[in-house]
């Protein structure tokens, strides 16, 4: 069964009664050469294990069972397991888990599932759940790369660069636990049905340490980011004041002290500006609170 071909696509889905669902964000690839090239990107090969989540029909699915030594979908929709156990039959290194992958326990499902196996992450995922999704992954810390198909503009704010209007807290975020690039772009005529955005197709390769090390702590380096964009058309110290009990000298000080000039804003910071920018800011707080402070 060829599962790009918009007519057998159709005559599935009509023999299970199958409903597409714009709630969970349901879009199926039937451009046969973006399965092809997500699964190459992905890099997965006879020593990896893939998790992937939404597997639709199983046309990408397909593709990674054929590179990967293992592949374990996850699927949330109750209707679509009839339909994966139709195509995807003869592949016996697929497994299917139903169930909400922002509940799973997504290091224990890697453990188990992939013993002996490099864990990578590899889906064209759910419109609805794309940041907390990777997000998810990246907290997971079991996987190699995560190889995704997103919104562009998601896509565009995971990898933007500092002083661009993308960039922000999850920018920031994502570029400290992995290395985020842009592979390519798929056009919504490539999808039934078709949506309303351009996709796009990104890898992010898991850091084997964290971009910057922070003297203050993981935790309070990511306070410090959030709050340098809680107000992000304020200075950098009127957005930080909204969050941190300093007045503005303290906080004027503290970045002067990293080199920033007194109207820069927080989307102007790199990682590294933001670890010294954090590491400031604790030792002010600290000297205020001298028996202890937030981490």
């Amino acid at each position: 069964m060829d599962l790009c071909d918009i007519r057998e696509v159709r005559a599935l889905l009509g023999r299970h009664g199958f409903r597409f669902s714009k709630a969970m964000g349901q879009n199926f690839l039937v451009a046969d050469w973006a399965p092809r090239d997500i699964a190459a990107a992905s890099g997965a090969d006879a020593g990896h294990g893939v998790l992937e989540v939404g597997p639709g029909i199983g046309c990408l699915t397909r593709e990674l069972c054929r590179r990967a030594a293992k592949v374990v979908s996850i699927e949330l929709d109750p209707a679509l397991p009839p339909v994966l156990a139709e195509t995807m039959a003869d592949a016996d290194n697929f497994t299917l888990v139903t169930g909400d992958v922002l509940k799973l326990d997504l290091p224990a499902l890697a453990d188990e599932r992939f013993q002996g196996l490099t864990p990578l992450v590899c889906a064209n995922l759910p419109y609805n759940i794309t940041s907390p999704a990777l997000t998810a992954f990246v907290e997971a810390r079991r996987f190699e790369a995560i190889t995704v198909m997103i919104q562009r503009e998601v896509a565009q704010r995971v990898t933007a660069r500092p002083g661009t209007k993308d960039y922000g807290a999850f920018s920031v975020y994502m570029q400290y636990f992995t290395e985020p690039e842009i592979l390519f772009d798929v056009s919504p005529e490539c999808f039934l049905p078709a949506p309303k955005v351009t996709s796009t197709v990104i890898r992010c390769r898991t850091r084997e340490k964290p971009a910057v090390s922070p003297a203050c702590g993981e935790a309070f380096f990511f306070r410090t980011v959030k709050a340098a964009f809680a107000l992000r058309r304020k200075t950098l110290c009127n957005s930080l004041a909204s969050v941190f009990p300093l007045d503005k000298e303290e906080l004027a000080g503290a970045a002067t002290a990293c080199g920033l000039p007194p109207a820069v804003r927080g989307e102007a910071l790199g990682l590294e500006e933001f670890a010294r920018l954090a590491d400031r800011l604790h030792e002010a707080l600290g000297k205020k609170a001298p028996n202890g402070i937030m981490r």
